[in-house]
């Protein structure tokens, strides 16, 4: 019978979930890169090289929200139910943030110097939907997974022509997001009204803009 966790045991896992998203290459994933050895790029400049960066970095900042999200509703999540699904959802994040930190690397450039700012606004925006209720919290995961997948199609078209490594991570992230929105749904989020979700669209051009060179 599995030890059930106590509560400095979750503190200590969620401190170091905290540590595996915020330092450079730690993150660990549980599934290859989609981005395989038999994907390669064309030749890019200079100029194609620094805008495809300036996009993971946006998509590797968006991922660092996501683990803050998920862990903070996680945190307050109600039902043992809600609380194991938003952990499933997490640990697939954690691939794709894992995914774009490499694609960084290979890029030859770095994630956002403004990601502990925004892992701690985003966990406080989680950690207050799950204490509303699960139904609230489920339905801020739909709404959010659902602005990522437009927030990616953007990305897709913009991307340099000859950047289909970075094409076929975003590819494999967006069919992801999909599925975690269509989940949150089923299990009985609420669907959020559009002024709530235009709201949530400037906060999101907020970090898109400031993340983007920074």
């Amino acid at each position: 019978m599995m030890r059930q966790l106590s509560r400095i045991d979750n503190l200590i896992h969620q401190f170091d979930t905290v540590l595996r998203t915020l330092i450079p290459h730690a993150a660990q994933p549980s599934r290859p890169s989609p981005a395989t050895a038999s994907i390669h790029d064309d030749a890019m400049s200079d100029a194609e090289r620094r805008h495809a960066a300036g996009l993971m970095r946006i998509n590797h900042t968006g991922e660092v929200c996501a683990q803050a999200l998920y862990q903070g509703q996680g945190f307050t999540a109600k039902l043992p139910e809600v609380r194991g699904q938003m952990e499933k959802a997490a640990q697939e994040e954690i691939d794709h943030l894992a995914w774009c930190d490499a694609r960084l690397q290979e890029l030859h450039d770095r994630p956002s110097l403004l990601n502990p700012l925004f892992y701690a606004a985003s966990f406080g925006l989680g950690a207050t939907a799950g204490a509303v209720g699960d139904r609230v919290s489920l339905g801020f995961v739909a709404a959010t997974e659902e602005q990522v997948g437009r927030h990616l199609d953007r990305h897709l078209e913009t991307l340099p022509p000859g950047d289909h490594r970075s094409r076929a991570v975003l590819r494999q992230m967006a069919i992801d997001e999909a599925h975690h929105a269509q989940q949150a749904l089923e299990a009985g989020g609420a669907r959020f009204p559009a002024p709530v979700k235009a709201g949530m669209t400037l906060m999101s051009r907020v970090m898109t803009c400031s993340v983007y060179r920074l």
